[in-house]
């Protein structure tokens, strides 16, 4: 099977999970070829993958893209099936990357993504996102959940996903010029066109991460930004604010069971911190550039839009 998988991975100095992440993919029960898109790391990213035999090709920093990265990537492997890692999602065990690849048994699933789960050192709130967005159940998606799962039912995520290339290339592939999210992008078009999508919670990563006040604003101000530019996601599955109202509820349930009860106070700024930064970034064409590369966490984003814009 391991011939019929590529795994790609964009790399920016993957620091101290680089080593764990590579020992955990070429102990995986299958091979896959395994990509390397690295954008100027300036340690030991780039020699660490060819040490290990992976393959190595570099982009220039300032040509990342979310979408457009990846599917150069897609465009470079000749496998049926794609799966994306990022370098900071370690496997959990070595039959991983199957578990995942065989959701598409079922020829209806043109996307796959596994359980993500909490790094050991991950603090409550950083943790409590991975247990609410991965439960414990695994779940497949089709258009028809929309209606009761809203924006959720085109939820998955390149941190850990596998696609079938011919639905990947029927639904155009990933966006060219995207903030973020371009993940969900695709899965809503495969949804529209008829595929399903398949959460394997037996596929499971260690990714987490315990973001400042200041990265959760600019995180939800890209997110603002994505569905300001796509807005067709929004109308086709709707909003994203009750989602975010179950997240709430649930991170605070969360953390009194923790016996964390004083950290309620420091959620409760960052949700406000995440509302806003989301209302902002819907309304980021009344904001002028220079501005939005301060208030985004990929202010990268910025050079592109300001190139297309020339």
């Amino acid at each position: 099977m391991g011939n019929k998988v590529s795994l790609i991975v964009p790399t920016y100095n993957a620091g101290d999970k680089w080593i764990k992440w590579i020992y955990s993919v070429i102990h995986q029960s299958i091979q896959p070829n395994v990509i390397v898109l690295d954008s100027e790391s300036t340690d030991k990213t780039v020699k660490l993958a060819r040490d290990a035999g992976l393959t190595v090709l570099l982009i220039p920093k300032s040509d990342f893209n979310h979408g457009g990265t990846r599917q150069k990537g897609v465009g470079l492997s000749q496998a049926e099936f794609v799966v994306f890692l990022t370098q900071d999602a370690v496997l959990a065990d070595e039959n991983a990357l199957e578990r995942l690849i065989r959701c598409f048994d079922n020829p209806n699933v043109g996307v796959a993504y596994g359980r993500q789960l909490p790094h050991e050192m991950a603090g409550p709130i950083g943790a409590h996102a991975r247990l609410f967005n991965y439960p414990k159940q695994t779940l497949v998606k089709t258009f028809n959940d929309a209606a009761a799962m809203g924006i959720k039912t085109a939820f998955i995520s390149n941190s850990f996903a596998a696609y079938r290339k011919t639905a990947l290339v029927e639904v155009g592939g990933f966006p060219q010029h995207t903030i973020l999210s371009e993940d969900t992008f695709v899965a809503a078009k495969m949804l529209l066109a008829g595929w399903q999508i398949a959460y394997c919670a037996e596929a499971e990563v260690y990714h987490s991460h315990d973001y400042s006040m200041a990265e959760e604003f600019k995180r939800y101000f890209d997110i603002g930004v994505f569905h300001a530019h796509e807005t067709w996601i929004q109308k086709e599955f709707g909003r994203a604010e009750g989602e975010g109202l179950k997240f709430v509820l649930s991170e605070g349930k969360y953390i009194i069971r923790q016996g964390k009860a004083y950290l309620l106070f420091s959620a409760f700024i960052r949700n406000c911190l995440k509302y806003i930064g989301y209302r902002l970034g819907l309304r980021e064409k009344n904001i002028p550039i220079h501005l939005k590369k301060m208030l985004s966490m990929h202010s990268q984003f910025w050079n592109f839009e300001r190139r297309a814009k020339s």
